[in-house]
């Protein structure tokens, strides 16, 4: 007989999502009613997010029912590789040569690492890609146990999204102090100075531009704030005590894995625009939109300037004919006046 006191499964439809969706509509009127000028960003990255997010899971189900360490191993460079595809082309105003694959050795440099040795060691997990199950009964009054799952691929995740934060806060001060104080650079340059120590004074405060999120969001967890992995682990049946612990793995993980991935794309971004020889290349910096939204931008031109010639020829034969049948109308009244008259 089931415990009265037990929690009972609730299963969430996409109905209760679009029920969710309403408060993506409110904050879309307000943003309409206020002249913000963001409704149909908020609304695209709505739609974004229910169709990433749907793709994903289902990506992950058949991760998990393989259970197969190539299969991790794919999801895990699909997801850096779309992290810092996110990174370079959408989070990025500034962009140096060859940023991509930079960009991409720093993720893969940092999470890859992290996640093995942080669920390894850490999470007591051997192998490091299979579940992890930390068991707790579910109600006082009941022996049978709860499990808290934790799998590498959701770890991967977490990482990527707060190391794509910290790439690109240092990326851009770095560009950023590269263009508006080139002057003093190449002032320490002509005295002498090494390309890595002119810029020592930029990359540290890069780095710790880069890191400031994270110490502030690890000094709130618990008395302000509950982090998501807590709650999720909560909302699925776990204990605090596990939730807890669980998370303060997850927190330092992911200062490890930004400062990581700082560093590592930091150093190549100076390493790129600030050269052997000693000289600034802003040459080597674009500022332009990303290559994909140009194209995007073409494209569209090129549909549009397509539609205009298809239309034109209609709408030049509709001027004709209301040309003609406003002609019609005046001789009409000139004949009527005539008689009249």
């Amino acid at each position: 007989m089931d415990d009265p006191g037990s929690d009972k499964d609730v299963t969430l439809t996409y109905a209760n999502v679009g029920l969710a969706f309403s408060f993506i509509c409110f904050d879309a009127l307000v943003s309409f009613f206020f002249g913000l000028g963001v409704g149909s960003s908020l609304v695209t990255a709505a739609v974004r997010c229910v169709l990433q997010l749907a793709v994903v899971a289902t990506l992950l189900q058949k991760v998990f029912e393989a259970d197969n360490p190539f299969a991790v191993a794919g999801i895990a460079a699909l997801l850096n590789l779309m992290g810092t595809f996110e990174t370079v082309v959408n989070k990025s105003k500034r962009r140096y040569h060859r940023m991509f694959p930079s960009v991409l050795i720093g993720m893969l440099g940092s999470t890859i690492p992290v996640s093995i040795i942080g669920t390894r060691f850490a999470m007591s997990v051997q192998p490091f890609w299979t579940p992890t199950r930390y068991s707790k009964p579910p109600h006082p009054r009941s022996h049978a146990k709860l499990t808290i799952r934790t799998r590498a691929v959701p770890i991967v995740g977490m990482l990527c999204g707060s190391t794509i934060s910290g790439i690109v806060v240092s990326v851009t001060y770095v560009l950023k102090e590269l263009h508006d104080n080139r002057d003093k650079v190449e002032m320490y340059l002509a005295f002498g100075a090494s390309r890595f120590e002119a810029c020592k004074p930029i990359a540290t405060e890069a780095l710790r531009l880069a890191l400031t999120p994270t110490i502030n969001q690890m000094s709130v967890l618990g008395i302000i704030a509950i982090p998501g992995m807590m709650t999720g682990a909560l909302l699925g049946g776990a204990s605090v005590d596990q939730a807890a612990k669980l998370q303060m793995v997850i927190m330092f993980m992911i200062s490890a894995s930004t400062t990581l991935a700082s560093i590592v794309t930091t150093v190549l971004a100076l390493a790129v625009v600030v050269d052997g020889e000693h000289r600034v290349r802003s040459d080597r910096v674009d500022v332009r939109p990303h290559a994909v939204y140009r194209a995007r931008a073409w494209a569209a031109g090129r549909v549009l300037a397509g539609a205009k010639w298809v239309v034109a020829p209609a709408t030049r034969a509709w001027g004709r004919w209301r040309k003609k049948d406003g002609e019609a109308e005046v001789d009409g009244e000139g004949v009527g006046d005539r008689l009249l008259g």
